[in-house]
């Protein structure tokens, strides 16, 4: 297991698409009047696509396409300590293929914002990293297996 200069065990990529899979809400970074914007989404992930909802006349459909962005979702357990985040960098581009916003159609998303959201943005994970954040416990052991 490799960890990073803060101690956190960094993921491989097939690590961080299946903790995205197991994700329903993440955060989508783009840039909207020269300024970075950070916005809450619901999302699903198809195979390495992140995809996302929205209306068609939104900030977030205008901003991002065409656009490199980032995307990032976590889950933490304030109790235990422990945790992971993913984050994914990549080009965002909205569906227009009809055939394509059938297959998306068929996917288990649902937004929770009231509202048409007939508009799909795919973002392409490109570039994606993670970390996990273990209990301390779990840390003990682990240095007490290599000890041996």
């Amino acid at each position: 297991m490799k960890l990073d200069s803060a101690g956190l065990q960094i993921l491989s990529r097939q690590e961080c698409l299946a903790l995205l899979a197991s994700a329903s809400i993440g955060r989508i970074v783009f840039t909207d009047r020269a300024l970075p914007a950070v916005q809450p989404v619901n999302f699903v992930l198809d195979g390495q696509d992140i995809v996302i909802r929205t209306g068609i006349g939104s900030k977030l459909a205008a901003a991002t396409s065409g656009a490199i962005v980032a995307f990032e979702a976590d889950d933490f357990d304030p109790t235990t300590h422990t945790g992971w985040s993913v984050t994914a960098i990549g080009p965002a581009r909205a569906a227009h293929e009809p055939h394509e916003i059938q297959h998306l159609s068929t996917l288990p998303l649902h937004t929770w914002a009231p509202g048409s959201r007939d508009h799909y943005i795919l973002v392409r994970a490109e570039h994606i990293t993670g970390r996990r954040l273990t209990s301390q416990d779990d840390e003990h052991d682990e240095r007490d297996e290599r000890e041996i």
